[in-house]
């Protein structure tokens, strides 16, 4: 596959579908394998390399076509689909991956619950079989997009009598079934973007079951690995994101500028840069099925990098940076990160070191997977998990 193939795959697709018809070319994009190009035939995609993906959104861009508006389906881009794809049966494929790139479904994830956040595998959700189905009741928290979401990606626990992160199985849920409650929490930019969400005896059926039972743990690892290369290393174009934003800011306030202020900027940006190329290179690790602890340090770096920036960016501005434009409740269907004022991306770039993995648990698996550290001691490795205190 090269890219004239690409382009002469785009050219036909652009003849023979009206771009104005929104989800309708959609489709067609997918059916024609230029959703994924690294996807397999069929699935969105034609077996290409992932490097050959922006030729595709650049002729589409040129030719005015419509996008999929991927930072509102975020979640089921970045950490749904790749889940499905390597540990989906085939009738999951089919059902779920083409209405989740078009846009038509959106996805949320039911990962965190209040006692368990960073000790995720001491999650205590419960699933138990009844039939041909699961009946799941527990409370998730901090799910972003579960206001709008037509399906979830859960994991709960099947079995109590095994250790944590041996019990766990990982199910599609259906966030329009009965028994599930979606509650919105206000955070510090007094938007609502997350949720708590109460699950009483919802049943999923034993087909929206993803990988066995028992082995959530292992498939919820292909979602976390993708997930922290989604939020630090997503596709961006150079100067994009929170640097392309804070650059702006100093071209437009020439009679705010200083040189310390000038070194940092230029220190931070070259920082930003060098982020946005290793995301490039592991996005196509990625790809060839090979998610690793590499994506750890990829979000750890954009934790700390956006909070800088934005940081920077309230120092610039002064007391101007102290503004804050609109703090009325809103429950957005897109979450960003660099929208509104300058004292908004301060306050939402505080929630980068937490979401995706705090940046304290990140520490520990880059120490100990990537630097070969020691591991820390767990007393609770071999402890069946209905034993443990909580």
């Amino acid at each position: 596959m090269t890219e004239e193939d690409l382009l002469r795959r785009v050219a036909a697709l652009l003849a023979e579908h009206d771009t104005g018809d929104r989800t309708a070319f959609l489709r067609a994009r997918f059916d024609a394998g230029l959703a994924w190009v690294h996807f397999p035939e069929g699935l969105g995609g034609l077996g290409a390399p992932i490097a050959l993906q922006p030729v595709v959104e650049r002729a589409l861009a040129a030719a005015g076509a419509p996008d999929n508006n991927p930072r509102r389906i975020g979640i089921g881009l970045g950490m749904a689909a790749p889940t499905i794809l390597r540990h989906g049966t085939d009738a999951q494929r089919a059902r779920f991956l083409r209405p989740l790139w078009t846009g038509e479904e959106v996805w949320c994830q039911l990962f965190s619950e209040p006692g368990a956040g960073s000790d995720l595998a001491g999650l205590a959700t419960r699933a138990r079989r009844d039939g041909d189905d699961w009946v799941v009741t527990g409370q998730k928290v901090w799910t972003s997009s579960a206001h709008t979401a037509r399906w979830a990606i859960l994991i709960a626990r099947t079995d109590p009598d095994v250790p944590k992160h041996a019990g766990m199985t990982y199910f599609i849920c259906d966030m329009t079934a009965p028994g599930v409650d979606v509650r919105p929490l206000r955070q510090i930019t007094g938007e609502a973007e997350f949720n708590e969400v109460f699950l009483t005896d919802v049943r999923i059926p034993d087909a929206h079951r993803l990988g066995d039972v028992g082995d959530g743990w292992r498939v919820a690892q292909t979602t976390l690995m993708n997930e922290r290369v989604a939020i630090g290393g997503r596709p961006m174009p150079r100067e994009g994101g929170m640097a392309g934003v804070v650059a702006e800011t100093w071209r437009q306030n020439p009679e705010l500028r200083t040189p310390e202020l000038h070194d940092r900027l230029v220190r931070l940006w070259v920082e930003s840069e060098a982020l946005r190329l290793a995301g490039q290179r592991l996005r196509e690790s990625l790809a060839a099925g090979h998610p690793g602890p590499e994506g750890s340090a990829m979000k750890l770096a954009f934790a700390r990098l956006s909070q800088r920036l934005s940081g920077l960016e309230v120092e610039f501005l002064a007391a101007d940076g102290l503004r804050y434009g609109d703090w009325t409740m809103r429950r957005p269907d897109v979450v960003d990160f660099t929208g509104n004022d300058a004292g908004y991306r301060y306050l939402r770039a505080k929630g980068n070191s937490i979401e995706g993995g705090t940046s304290e648990i990140l520490r520990g698996i880059i120490a100990e997977r990537i630097l070969g550290l020691p591991a820390e001691a767990r007393v609770d490795k071999d402890v069946p998990w209905k034993d443990l205190p909580r």
